[in-house]
């Protein structure tokens, strides 16, 4: 008796099922088998939503604790968060075979790793550190000296790691190695480059690391919700569980929560005041003019049972509405293009049986910590260039000319300015009088 395998398809030695005739960016059409709905029929989906939901709750809940300890454990967040992204990402290209025959070639990923991170994080920091340290002469002497050399230092480590590959090199594995060597060195460039922008953010006041991160939240699940329950108008082939439907719905509510998020938190001097060391206690300062009240006239043709005459807006709102556009129209391109990417290297299992598989499967419902990350990103870059091209030039105080001084200048360059200051100020008297 012959066995029958006219539905069964070959397996791989990783269990996975290759259709080698087949498109491989063919995308089943969900849409249909559920009715015109692509989620909300489908029984799987509900027990996917409830795992979903807790994952949130738990995330939220954890991340309100972090952000209540304050901006250093912020960034130890970011940090963390850096080190799993960079983990999944190393994976993602991993051959076990090769690696089996390049004993410490995996090491060799993370010291280039923490060089990226002592460099970046070393000029991010280094003035700040200074600062918490001035009381101490003996440490003040010694982080001075480490900041003065910090990028020899850097340097340093990294030809290191360079001569370490080349003494590597072996034959029959240079086209694997070198593809190792140009991939860590991207994965630097795309995690590094725009988590810098992140713990930027953070000194900046914490304001503008959580304000951005809060609306791509939103957005997310917002997006989720409504392509839940009302998606059927497929959004983009490369992420087919999106719809029309969940990302107009996002939109509008993101741009809502954006402008009412904005008021409230811009009231705790603790989100909005910078960090000018690395202490832990709280903040208080003087918010600025972004963050205060200015009183706008209503036209003379709102409804006469309208009592107020006027209403009191912090400019900030409308630069949150700015904020809230690019993070429900542009920031999910993030996710597009980590979708794109996955199945750019296969990461996926059999097309008519799932969908695209994640990076990993580091957090229950949402995959590995780069699938929440993707959109992220994105925004904090966003978030760092637009505070410094339009909020800061419009929201300098004296307090605020004081912190820079303090954290940019060496103790004495001040001397020589406060100097140069109090000449000016005796000149200008003196013409005066």
């Amino acid at each position: 008796m012959q066995k029958d395998t006219s539905t069964s398809a070959p397996s791989t030695p990783t269990g996975r099922v290759r259709h080698r005739k087949r498109s491989s960016e063919a995308i089943p059409d969900v849409g249909k088998a559920n009715g015109g709905h692509l989620l909300v029929h489908d029984k799987n989906k509900y027990k996917s939503m409830w795992i979903r939901a807790y994952s949130t709750i738990w995330m939220i809940g954890g991340f309100a604790f972090i952000i209540y300890m304050g901006h250093l454990y912020i960034t130890a967040m970011v940090v963390v968060i850096q080190i799993f992204m960079a983990r999944e990402l190393f994976n993602l290209l991993r051959r076990a075979h090769e690696d089996r025959q390049l004993p410490g070639f995996r090491l060799l990923n993370w010291h280039f790793f923490f060089t990226a991170m002592l460099f970046v994080y070393g000029r991010l920091l280094s003035q700040r550190l200074v600062n918490t340290v001035t009381s101490d002469k003996v440490l003040y002497k010694l982080v001075s000296s480490l900041v003065k050399y910090h990028m020899v230092i850097c340097y340093s480590l990294y030809i290191a790691g360079f001569m370490w590959f080349i003494l590597t090199l072996k034959k029959k594995m240079y086209k694997y190695q070198f593809s190792q060597y140009a991939w860590t060195h991207m994965i630097l460039i795309s995690v590094f480059t725009q988590s810098s922008f992140t713990v930027a953010n953070i000194f900046e006041g914490i304001f503008w690391f959580l304000f951005p991160a809060t609306l791509i939240v939103i957005n997310d699940i917002a997006a989720y919700v409504f392509g839940f329950f009302f998606g059927r108008t497929p959004l983009i082939k490369l992420s087919p569980k999106k719809t029309w439907e969940g990302f107009i719905g996002a939109s509008i509510a993101t741009i809502i929560s954006a402008f009412l998020l904005a008021n409230i938190m811009g009231r705790f001097p603790w989100l909005t005041c910078p960090r000018k060391d690395l202490s832990t206690g709280w903040l208080y300062c003087d918010p600025g003019p972004l963050f205060k009240p200015e009183s706008y006239t209503l036209p003379g043709s709102i409804p006469r049972w309208f009592s107020r005459k006027e209403i009191s807006i912090p400019p900030v709102q409308w630069h949150a509405l700015c904020l809230g556009l690019f993070a429900s129209i542009i920031a999910p391109f993030g996710g597009f293009f980590a979708s794109g990417f996955k199945r750019a290297f296969k990461i996926k299992v059999c097309l008519y049986t799932s969908f695209l598989q994640d990076f990993g499967d580091s957090i229950p419902g949402h995959g590995g910590i780069t699938d929440r990350m993707d959109c992220q990103m994105v925004m904090a870059v966003f978030a760092y260039i637009y505070h410094q091209s339009f909020i800061v030039p419009q929201n300098f105080s004296v307090e605020m000319i004081l912190d820079q001084i303090l954290m940019n200048l060496s103790f004495e360059e001040q001397r020589a300015l406060y100097t140069r200051l109090g000449q000016m100020l005796q000149e200008g008297i003196q013409r005066q009088s």
